[in-house]
C-alpha cells in the first residue's frame, strides 16, 4: 500500500490499459496515424481523451471549447460524448494537421458538432467573448503553445459557465516543471500556469499526474 500517486512501468501501464481503455476504432486508427508523424509526441495518451469524455459525460456538457487541435484525438474524443446536439469549438492554426482532423471527424460521424476556427486563437477566443459568448460553454481544453497557456486561461475561464470545466494539458511538462536545471521558454510557461492558478480562487483545483499532467480548474 502507498499514501503518494503509484509509478507506473511499463508493465503497469500495460495493465492500466488493457482493463480501462475502451478506445473507439476510429480514435485506434487516428493514434495509428499520427504515430507516423514527426511530432507524433504531441497527440495526449488514450487513457486521457477517455478521461475527458467521460468528464464531459459528468458534467453534461453540451458547448465544448478546445484550444490546440493537432490531429484530432481530443476533440475527436469529447465529440463522441457529446449529445447529438453538442457543439465543440476546435481552434487551431494549421490547416494540414485539422484537414486530417477532418477526416477523422467525418469518419467518427462528429463533423456536425464540430466548428473548426483557422487562426490565432486569442483571436478566436477574443472574438468569441465580444460576440457574447462569456458563460457559454461546459468545458474547455487547452493544449496548444505553452507560452499563451495563461493568456488561454483568462479568456477560456471567462467563456466556461460556473461550475464548468477547464482542463490544461502538459501541467507537469515530463517532469521538466520540478527540474531546477530545466528553465526554457515553455517550461517557465508552465511553471507560471500551475503557480497562478494554485492561488486563483475563482477555481476549484487539481493536477492529475495523467499522461503529461492534466490540470483540471472548475469554476466557481
Amino acid at each position: 500500500m502507498t499514501n503518494k500517486t503509484v509509478r507506473l512501468d511499463e508493465r503497469l501501464y500495460r495493465y492500466l490499459l488493457d482493463v480501462s481503455l475502451r478506445e473507439p476504432a476510429v480514435l485506434g486508427e487516428l493514434r495509428e496515424e499520427t504515430a507516423a508523424l514527426p511530432q507524433a509526441g504531441m497527440q495526449i495518451a488514450p487513457e486521457q481523451g477517455q478521461f475527458m469524455a467521460l468528464l464531459a459525460r459528468l458534467i453534461g456538457a453540451r458547448r465544448v471549447l478546445e484550444v490546440g487541435v493537432f490531429t484530432g484525438y481530443s476533440s475527436t474524443a469529447m465529440a463522441l460524448a457529446l449529445p447529438p446536439d453538442g457543439n465543440l469549438t476546435a481552434c487551431d492554426l494549421s490547416e494540414s494537421w485539422t484537414g486530417m482532423a477532418r477526416r477523422y471527424w467525418a469518419k467518427a460521424g462528429v463533423s456536425g458538432r464540430i466548428e473548426l476556427k483557422l487562426g490565432p486563437a486569442l483571436d478566436t477566443l477574443d472574438g468569441l467573448i465580444a460576440d457574447g459568448k462569456s458563460g457559454s460553454y461546459d468545458l474547455a481544453f487547452i493544449d496548444a503553445d505553452k507560452e499563451n497557456y495563461l493568456a488561454y486561461y483568462e479568456r477560456c475561464l471567462q467563456l466556461i459557465r460556473p461550475g464548468g470545466l477547464l482542463l490544461v494539458d502538459n501541467a507537469l511538462w515530463d517532469g521538466k516543471v520540478a527540474d531546477p536545471m530545466a528553465d526554457d521558454v515553455d517550461t517557465r510557461a508552465i511553471r507560471a500556469l500551475n503557480r497562478f492558478v494554485h492561488t486563483d480562487d475563482r477555481v476549484d483545483l487539481s493536477l492529475l499526474p495523467l499522461a503529461d499532467g492534466l490540470l483540471l480548474a472548475c469554476k466557481r
